[in-house]
């Protein structure tokens, strides 16, 4: 049963008096959840009965379950159930996008563990091998990102997104491995799977992630990112622009470590695109 659609009333089949009581739960849920069905009757103006009916219209069984069920609606968080969206307009939308992205990157500015930094761009140069471990869509997206940067640097590289993938990799890697995780929540429990088997195994692991989190205390370098998240449900998250920055900065470092490797990387991959596509060497390198 999805109550949340059945109190919002998108299909117009409630009363007068059930949308009066729906309203009160939605703009109120904490003191729903608290009430008795005589104190909710009392302030919705209607007979205790009422409430009970009102209740099984929408699947419940009575008043306590409807009750169990709108706190699991305060679980997920209220700001699913009253979504804010502040912004409407193409130039509010642009202006929001634009200052969160820049927010984003000012803080993660203020907060990078540059010994951190460095340590992992020095793995990542010095391995044999680099795997890196994303999943969902935003860690997926992470990992792609640092194949597709570090590649073209002279690096091998193999990015996955598959937690059964994964645990087989962390299960077979052999010396010389550097294996680099993304986790923005940093509760991904395959991911720690994977780090522990890769901790037995002596693979050294470099973890994008929450500081303080699961995935950070199961990894040898963490680089940490601690980005609050504002309320608006509809727009992505504002923490992609600063783990791609970071994944910048490493390709950035791991380049400058080894400059004579990633620049013969690099023109072979120019002079490709120049001969095949470009007709000159101004254009971007493949992006």
């Amino acid at each position: 049963m999805d109550l949340f659609h059945a109190l919002s009333d998108e299909d117009g089949r409630l009363s007068g008096l059930d949308r009066k009581l729906a309203q009160l739960a939605l703009d109120d849920v904490d003191f729903v959840v608290n009430s008795s069905i005589g104190e909710l009757a009392d302030r919705a103006g209607v007979s205790p009965p009422t409430v009970t009916r009102f209740c099984r219209r929408l699947g419940c069984k009575g008043y306590p379950d409807f009750k169990v069920q709108l706190a699991r609606l305060t679980f997920v968080g209220l700001r699913y159930v009253k979504p804010e969206v502040p912004t409407e307009t193409p130039e509010e939308v642009a202006e929001d996008i634009i200052a969160k992205a820049q927010n984003a990157l000012f803080q993660l500015h203020r907060q990078l563990d540059f010994a951190s930094l460095d340590m992992a761009a020095r793995l990542l140069r010095g391995a044999d091998f680099i795997q890196a471990f994303g999943a969902s869509g935003n860690s997926a997206m992470i990992v792609n990102e640092l194949h597709n940067r570090l590649f073209r640097l002279g690096c091998r590289i193999n990015a996955s997104n598959d937690h059964n993938m994964n645990a087989m990799i962390s299960a077979a890697a052999q010396p010389g491995t550097v294996v680099f995780g993304s986790s923005f929540t940093g509760r991904d429990t395959a991911l720690v799977h994977c780090l522990e088997l890769l901790r037995r195994r002596g693979i050294p692991t470099i973890v994008l992630t929450q500081g303080g989190s699961p995935v950070a205390a199961a990894a040898d370098v963490v680089i940490a990112v601690e980005m609050p998240e504002g309320k608006n449900i509809f727009r992505p998250t504002s923490t992609r622009y600063a783990y791609l920055a970071v994944i910048d900065m490493l390709a950035n470092l791991v380049a400058y470590a080894d400059r004579t490797k990633a620049m013969k990387t690099l023109r072979s991959i120019k002079e490709e695109l120049v001969s095949r596509r470009d007709g000159d060497d101004r254009q971007l390198l493949g992006d």
